[in-house]
Parts: C-alpha cells; structure tokens; sequence
C-alpha cells in the first residue's frame, strides 16, 4: 500500500497542482456534471446525445455500500451522470466482492459476461487468458487510443503487468499509493493501562493479553476480544514472517511457494496462539468481508484492529460510539526474522480486460470511455460535486460533509476504473472536513501512510507466473490448505503447526506440486533478467 512520503515541499505544491486541479461540476445535486477538464466549464459540445451513444457493460463490486434512497448499483445518480458525460451507454453489472471471481466465471460460462471485466487479481486475469474468455488488445490501445496510450508511456512500469503471453489483455493504472495493510491500535487503552505500543511481536502478543485481562473499556466484564481481524487480514500476521499464503519467494535461486516454505510453520504458530489464548475472536476463520472484525471494533470490544491503511469510515463509527476512543496506527513488528514491511502493492491498480466476444466497434467505444474516465470522468467519482462535497480551498478539495459524503459519494469510486491521481501524507490534513474528528483521523491517516512505507515489503518477484497448470494447481490446492490451516489452529491438540507444513507439503506434492515448481523455475530463470 514508495517514495512518495520523501517528496519535497516543492515537488508537493507541484502535485496539488496537477493531482487536485478541480472538476467545475453543475450545481444539480442529483445529477452531478462535468465538462472536459478539471476547472473547466462544462462543454456542451463535449456531451452526445444518449440515441447516438454506443453502449458497453462492465463489472464491478457490490460491496453493499448504496443506501436505498441513492438507488442500486446499476441505477443511481452516479450511473446518470456517466451515461450524460461519457461517449458510451454503460450497463453496469455488479458482483459480490467476496464472490467476485465465481460470479464472474458463471456468467463466463453462460456466455453472459460484460464487455469489460476488472478484478485486483492478476493472477485472473491471466486465468481468463488462458480461457479464450478475454482477448489482445495492444493494437487496439494503439489504433484508437489517445490519453491512455500517452499515460502508458508515462507510466511504462505498468507495462509487464499489462501481458500474458507476451501479449497486452489488460488496461491499468498506477496507484494512488502502493499502501494497502495496516495495525491500528487504541491509544486511549494503552494509556489506561499504562502500556506502550508494541514494536515487537513478543510485545504485541503480551498487550494483547493485557488488553484481554485489564478491561481497559471499563465495564467490569471480561469480554474483550483484543485483536479484531478477518480470515483475509491474517496475511499480516504471516507477513511478520517473510512470508505470505499465494506469493512465490526465492529461496537459494530457487523459487518456493509460500504456503510450503519453512517459515509458514511460524504463521500456523502465532494464529494458533492467538486463538488458544483467546486474543483474537474464536469466529474470525468465517469474516471474510470484514464487518464481524468492524463490528468488534466498533463497539467497543476489540483494541488492536487489522485490516486496511485507511480505516476512515470504522474510526469515525467508533467515535460515534465512543468519543473518547483514539485509534492510531503501529509500524511492522519486528519477528525473529527481522521486520517485514506491511503488505505493498504492486504498481497497477485493478485490471480491465476485454471480453473475447467483443467486435472491433465494441472494443473502440470501449477504449472511447476509458480515454474519457482517466482524462477527468473519475474526478466527480472520487470527490463528488463542487460546494455540494467539497470546497476548493487552494487547490485542494477539502470535504464538507463528512456524512453526506459516505452517503452520496462513497460507493461511486466502484465506477472509477481508470484514476490519475497520487496520495501524499501531507494531502490529509488539507483534504478533511474542519470538524474535530475529520481533522484528528487525518493526522492519523497521513501518519499510517508513512508508517506502511517506512519499511520495504519483500516481494521477491513483482508477479507470479501465471502458466495454466499452477492456475489449476492453486484452485485446488487453496480450499484444502485453508482445511488443514483451520485444523491447526483451531483443534486443539489435533494437528501441531509442523504437522500441518508437512500435511500442506504433501497435498502440494499430490495435486502436481513437483512438477509446477519445476514449470515455474524454467519460468524464473527465463525471466528472471526482466523481473527486477
């Protein structure tokens, strides 16, 4: 979740200039509108006319963020806006974030699929390569693009992870910031305790267990659950280790997959600890959408929260709850391995690909809206409407509303899949609403991202190969491993931490481990000089 934390003030004001120029939107709130530049005024030759427009679909994530009186995800008043700005018709089609890639693939399956499909993973997206089920699109990008194809030579990091094959079957964009895991952690329940923060992994576990016996929230019972997190945000605890459950490491020149490495017996160990010693929620093996880790949190019963860098929304529901409570973010812990860096992305953001049903005509309306969305039509998207969500103070969009926001604006960034945009620490503070608590998270959040890029992450290849067979191999290795890892941790005195590395490696080696190391060594080895 870089460099950009070094950034110089000057090289900072240069950035408000170019980042945060504004978007002149009309002042219809319902339907918001923008013209061709940031600043600009809105074109009315810019716009065409809705019989004229071409039209193309494209999924996205239902993550349940639409209040009712805004409307659905196909149907709202940032849908409108689209369909009255862009140069295409879209159909939007969602799909549950945590189901996102078996929905995707029954609609594949049933020849239902959307002209563009985008998912984080590029590991699928490589997937529906090797499929037939998305197509090339690099002479397309070259015939009919303008603005992504100059922001590509901007950005030529982009370009290794745009091919498969040797060919280009996806779009992307640079992050706003590689940033991504975080540990948060109450402040105002070390203080009560007289406790300072962890840097160690000895110390977190030993102000988890005082944070379980000491009742730092005060109400005389012994129901606190001290770390709050998801199936999914246990990655940061393997990453104390080195290591990481779908990442590829290079271990004496040659390539090991992480769920078989030594190290993976440590993770197995802390998750089993935790969950004996009653410091993490006994249910936490079935949150896989973070709202039972959230609600945790949020109510009181947890102090130690791992998830996401930016934790705005959660932080402002707790103050809600509590208005004492003060959440503020830990560096990496340090393990007998040393000090891994929290969880960094890669430099692309999510992956657009073109479905392999798509003509020619298809592809060229879809190139058409992905030139408009990255040249300014995921401003609106991601900061609303002039004076109705932020005010330009500046140079800087600064949020009135913090509720109306979250209310109107902050599923619209489902929309946004291109975003020309850079995230500093120093933004924050200037960004925020004026009321006390929109100004103390931003103080927090400026320093969470510096304290996520303070220490590299080790990702010892930028991607993994992406060869049918591991595709397979790892579909169906995946939900056997996560048995045998629940085993571990949660039964007891049934399976130790190094029976289960044993039990892994063995299934691993029976679904066709051997020969896919093999595969991806002569993989590495081709590559490797392309890799740095």
């Amino acid at each position: 979740m870089n460099k950009l934390k070094h950034a110089g003030k000057s090289a900072f004001a240069a950035m408000m200039v170019i980042t945060l120029c504004t978007a002149m939107l009309a002042a219809c709130g319902s339907n918001p509108s923008g013209g061709k530049q940031p600043g600009g005024s809105p074109d009315p030759s810019n716009k065409v006319s809705e019989g004229s427009k071409k039209e193309i679909s494209i999924s996205m994530f239902d993550r349940g963020k639409v209040p009712t009186e805004e409307g659905t995800y196909e149907s709202n008043r940032w849908t409108k806006w689209i369909n009255e700005n862009s140069p295409v018709h879209v159909k939007w089609v969602p799909v549950a974030r945590n189901q996102s890639q078996p929905k995707l693939n029954a609609l594949i399956a049933a020849g239902e699929a959307p002209d563009l499909i985008w998912e984080y993973d590029r590991n699928y997206i490589s997937q529906l390569a090797n499929q037939g089920a998305i197509q090339p699109i690099g002479d397309y990008i070259d015939k009919y693009s303008t603005t992504y194809k100059a922001y590509l030579e901007k950005h030529p990091e982009l370009q290794p992870y745009l091919k498969f094959n040797g060919q280009m079957y996806a779009v992307s964009f640079a992050r706003e910031t590689l940033a991504n895991h975080g540990i948060w952690i109450r402040q105002d329940w070390l203080d009560k305790l007289g406790l300072k923060a962890p840097a160690t992994l000895e110390e977190y576990v030993d102000v988890a267990r005082k944070f379980k016996t000491g009742d730092p929230d005060g109400n005389g019972q012994a129901d606190t659950v001290p770390i709050a997190l998801s199936v999914s945000a246990n990655s940061i605890h393997q990453a104390l280790f080195f290591t990481s459950e779908n990442q590829w490491y290079v271990e004496d020149g040659k390539l090991q997959f992480g769920r078989t490495v030594d190290r993976y017996a440590d993770t197995l160990a802390l998750q089993k600890q935790l969950f004996d010693e009653g410091l993490i929620d006994k249910e936490y093996i079935t949150d896989t959408n973070f709202q039972r880790s959230s609600q945790l949190l949020t109510t009181g019963k947890a102090g130690i929260y791992l998830g996401n860098w930016d934790i705005e929304e959660i932080n402002n529901n707790l103050i809600k709850n509590d208005p004492n409570a003060k959440m503020v973010p830990l560096e990496s812990l340090s393990s007998k391995y040393g000090k891994n860096g929290l969880y960094q992305e890669a430099p692309p953001s999510v992956f657009t690909a073109f479905n392999s049903k798509m003509n020619e005509e298809q592809i060229k309306s879809a190139i058409q809206f992905i030139d408009w969305m990255l040249q300014d039509g995921w401003v609106p998207l991601k900061y609303g409407e002039e004076n109705v969500h932020y005010n330009l103070v500046d140079g800087v969009r600064q949020k009135i509303d913090p509720d109306k926001f979250k209310k109107e604006v902050s599923y619209a960034s489902e929309y946004a899949i291109m975003i020309d945009n850079v995230l500093l620490p120093e933004m924050f503070l200037a960004m925020a609403a004026k009321d006390e608590v929109s100004q103390n998270y931003a103080k927090e959040k400026g320093e969470s991202l510096e304290l996520v890029m303070k220490n590299k992450y080790r990702r010892d290849i930028p991607f993994n190969p992406d060869f049918p067979e591991l595709t397979q191999l790892i579909a169906t290795f995946s939900p056997i491993a996560q048995q045998i890892e629940a085993k571990v941790v949660t039964g007891g005195s049934s399976m130790s931490p190094e029976e289960g590395l044993i039990e892994l490696r063995k299934e691993w080696k029976r679904l066709g481990g051997d020969n896919v190391e093999k595969l991806a060594q002569e993989w590495y080895d081709t590559n490797k000089n392309n890799l740095k």
